[in-house]
């Protein structure tokens, strides 16, 4: 802890985020490897993926970043104030909301993917398969909810080269088990589009093992044990990650309602947004990998009344991932074949998936920056301004999309929208750490 509260800002960003990237990379790697087995199936097999997609990746936001979140920032604040029993007590906590979370997401994605999947995508051989794939993934929820709770206690601790290793050997794991099972390699069953599902849970759950045995071995630097429930550590993780919720929910619904704004143009459109959006989801691990590390450097600054030097190391990480994810998207924007190709022979697929690129990726530098910066808010526990930042995104895609189905525009207009809506997240939270009430303490 002091070096986060005195030591140099670059050289701890550095040695907290470094593990934190590395992990985030080889969850990038993952998803590569998943659309690129499941691309060898069929573009059914991809829209299926599309379908699902965003709901998968609602569920990590919500266990890594969310609500992890709200663990990491709550624990460091406790432990730059000195106030070892709340940051206990907040561990303990975080296990509780966990369970229920998982509970939640078995029931509703797990029980009923069928109908919620069903006011995406008509009957068919794409729905079946989403539907298949969510009983697996969802189904583990349980498994995937201890780890990520796990690895937040972790972080908030700072710990983040523990956390992250799990997550490095988890996602090694899943990308030779997903091709194994997707392809049938070997003696492995070839299990098609359920194969990457199956891969998830089982690498979740060799991670959440290990991660489980770090923190009540003492490996946290405090104590897990258990406490009586309480709803002061609830409201303390939840003032962030609550709000994280209904942030992840917004950057999710913006995907689901733009996948369902291009369904409507066909099965290879469906296939062609999925794997352009699949790239811009990336972005938010990737954003996550050096704002994990904010969080709780932010957070135990904030906890020490030190909020100049917090500023200092917002500003710091949102330049390095904004750096990155422009250079990124600057790339695929001239050169869609470095992605596309990768995952695809389909013509018209290609087309569509390059004519998104196109258009959204020159702005994912905007987008990765201020998705940082989302992170470091999370330290200071103050998050509405953040959140409505979100759903304003979330209006004007919604807006675009809207209006290309009323007048019968064509896809680059919902695409345009897209792009509007990357560019309003990074604007919008460089203005609130300017001028929003959450970093006025100074």
């Amino acid at each position: 802890m002091q070096m986060i509260l005195h030591g140099s800002i670059p050289r701890m960003l550095a040695r907290l985020a470094a593990p934190n990237v590395a992990a985030m990379a080889t969850t990038t790697a993952v998803t590569f490897a998943d659309v690129y087995y499941v691309g060898q199936i069929g573009t059914a097999a991809l829209a299926s993926l599309a379908i699902v997609f965003p709901f998968q990746t609602l569920m990590g936001m919500m266990s890594n970043g969310a609500i992890g979140g709200g663990v990491a920032s709550s624990l460091a604040r406790a432990l730059g104030g000195g106030d070892f029993r709340k940051a206990e007590s907040s561990a303990w906590h975080a296990l509780v909301i966990g369970a229920f979370m998982s509970v939640l997401y078995m029931v509703l994605l797990g029980v009923f993917a069928r109908p919620i999947f069903s006011l995406i995508i008509g009957p068919g051989d794409v729905l079946n398969g989403a539907v298949d794939y969510a009983h697996i993934v969802f189904g583990g929820a349980v498994i995937i909810w201890l780890a990520f709770m796990c690895a937040a206690i972790l972080r908030g601790t700072g710990e983040m080269g523990m956390a992250a290793n799990a997550i490095i050997v988890a996602s090694i794991v899943h990308i030779g088990l997903s091709g194994a099972l997707t392809l049938g390699w070997g003696p492995f069953p070839d299990l098609g589009v359920t194969g990457p599902a199956t891969a998830m849970v089982v690498s979740h759950g060799l991670a959440a093992l290990y991660l489980s045995i770090q923190v009540l071995g003492g490996k946290a630097a405090i104590t897990l044990r258990p406490h009586k429930f309480s709803w002061i550590p609830i409201k303390d993780i939840m003032k962030v990650g609550g709000l994280g919720l209904i942030n992840s929910s917004g950057l999710i619904l913006t995907v689901i309602v733009v996948t369902g704004f291009v369904g409507r143009f066909g099965e290879e459109a469906l296939a062609g947004y999925g794997l352009g959006s699949r790239l811009e989801l990336t972005l938010v691990p990737l954003a996550f990998g050096v704002g994990a590390a904010l969080t709780t450097a932010v957070g135990g600054n904030f906890g020490a009344g030190q909020i100049a030097r917090a500023k200092k190391i917002a500003w710091t990480g949102a330049v390095v991932t904004l750096v990155g994810t422009a250079i990124l998207g600057i790339s695929v924007a001239v050169m869609p074949g470095i992605w596309l190709d990768r995952f695809t022979t389909d013509p018209e697929v290609y087309a569509i998936g390059a004519l998104y690129l196109s258009i959204a990726a020159p702005v994912y530098g905007i987008f990765g920056g201020g998705q940082t910066l989302y992170f470091a808010s999370q330290g200071t526990g103050h998050m509405v301004m953040p959140v409505l930042i979100t759903y304003t995104r979330f209006m004007v895609v919604a807006g675009f999309g809207l209006a290309a189905t009323i007048f019968d525009w064509s896809l680059t207009t919902v695409f345009i929208g897209v792009a509007l809506g990357l560019s309003v997240i990074g604007i919008g939270q460089v203005l609130n750490v300017l001028r929003g009430p959450g970093w006025r303490y100074d």
